[in-house]
């Protein structure tokens, strides 16, 4: 099993930044891609940057050009860098690792989730 332990959320002004951090423990050998989803109040979960284990990655359209997936594999941590933040990003962030290239939109790929956490966007 993985186990994923994020931090680095909280309280930030629109045009603010934010790192989250994400740090793998358990059966390593088993992670392929990682990523971060985001799910706001009514809203379902959602896919917003994906990362492979060779660090390409891929990001929905609305966080394009400021938000940076990256990946350190000797630490087993994935990072989200979050720049010029806005309201719309209010959200709970989970990290997640799939045992696949690749993450999917929905989720339905995840092998293992984060805890959540927090972020909020005031304006």
């Amino acid at each position: 099993q993985v186990q994923l332990a994020e931090s680095g959320g909280g309280l930030v002004q629109a045009g603010g930044s934010l790192r989250l951090s994400c740090a793998a423990s358990g059966t390593i050998s088993s992670i392929n891609a990682m990523g971060w989803y985001r799910q706001a109040p009514g809203e379902r979960r959602a896919l917003v940057a994906a990362i492979t284990k060779l660090s390409n990655a891929n990001y929905e359209d609305s966080v394009k050009g400021r938000f940076t997936i990256s990946r350190d594999n000797a630490k087993n941590t994935v990072y989200l860098q979050m720049n010029s933040l806005k309201p719309e990003d209010t959200a709970v962030y989970y990290c997640a690792a799939a045992a696949t290239p690749f993450l999917n939109p929905s989720g339905l790929w995840v092998q293992s989730w984060g805890q959540g956490t927090q972020v909020t966007v005031s304006s």
